[in-house]
């Protein structure tokens, strides 16, 4: 019996990438993930995970992580800067370098994760990134789908600490400013989806709520169902 190939995992050490790791394996994928070379991948490997140690500004550590691979899902973004080495070459040289990879690896699908309204806002570098990656994949005719999410609630809610349980919401913004949001389980579960799903190829699919929000409506919201009042106060960094 041939052995099932593995999906690549570009990001599976961070919050976003970890859960994508979780639902293909919980879906019974073989799973392999590019680890920079001074990362610690041991939560990874407990779970069954392939290491392939490279770094998306390394063109011939891709190919190799990428040779044998059925499918990439990265979820790579340099601009949140969550880990060390994480710079916008990432957004701009890297995603370059990973579609590259995967024309001369001859993946089968690559998904990738991109940004709600990239299209629109050449004026937002991390933005317009996403959507140069996704011009360059149609470019080197990569079968490719890209899901572009909304912001990510769970994360920006958390800035601070659990807000309902210190009952305020920190926020950078306007409260009053409504926005798309998405959750990561949801986005993860999607992403993983993407790597079976039929009819996507090419495509470029907004992923968010069906109404946009503002932090404002969500503290009315969650305080109405915790019976509590919940503050939204404004997130000071540093």
């Amino acid at each position: 019996m041939t052995e099932m190939a593995p999906v690549l995992v570009v990001g599976g050490t961070g919050m976003l990438g970890g859960q994508v790791v979780s639902e293909l394996l919980a879906r019974g994928k073989r799973v392999r993930a590019l680890v920079r070379p001074a990362s610690d991948a041991k939560r990874l490997e407990e779970a069954g995970v392939e290491i392939a140690r490279g770094d998306m500004m390394d063109p011939p550590s891709l190919l190799r992580a990428m040779n044998g691979s059925d499918a990439v899902i990265t979820t790579a973004a340099g601009y949140t800067r969550h880990s060390k080495g994480d710079t916008d070459e990432i957004d701009r040289i890297g995603n370059r370098n990973l579609a590259e990879a995967a024309s001369r690896a001859g993946v089968r699908r690559f998904v990738l994760t991109s940004i709600l309204t990239c299209d629109q806002t050449p004026q937002v570098p991390h933005f317009w990134h996403k959507k140069l990656a996704e011009d360059r994949l149609e470019e080197l005719g990569v079968p490719f789908v890209s899901l572009r999410p909304g912001a990510f609630l769970d994360m920006m809610t958390q800035m601070g600490g659990d807000p309902f349980a210190k009952r305020r919401l920190m926020w950078f913004g306007s409260p009053t400013i409504p926005l798309t949001f998405v959750l990561t389980k949801d986005l993860a579960a999607y992403l993983a989806d993407a790597v079976d799903a039929p009819g996507v190829d090419g495509q470029r699919i907004d992923i968010g709520w069906d109404r946009p929000v503002s932090m404002r409506q969500i503290a009315q919201l969650s305080g109405r169902l915790l019976d509590r009042h919940i503050r939204v106060l404004p997130f000071q960094r540093g």
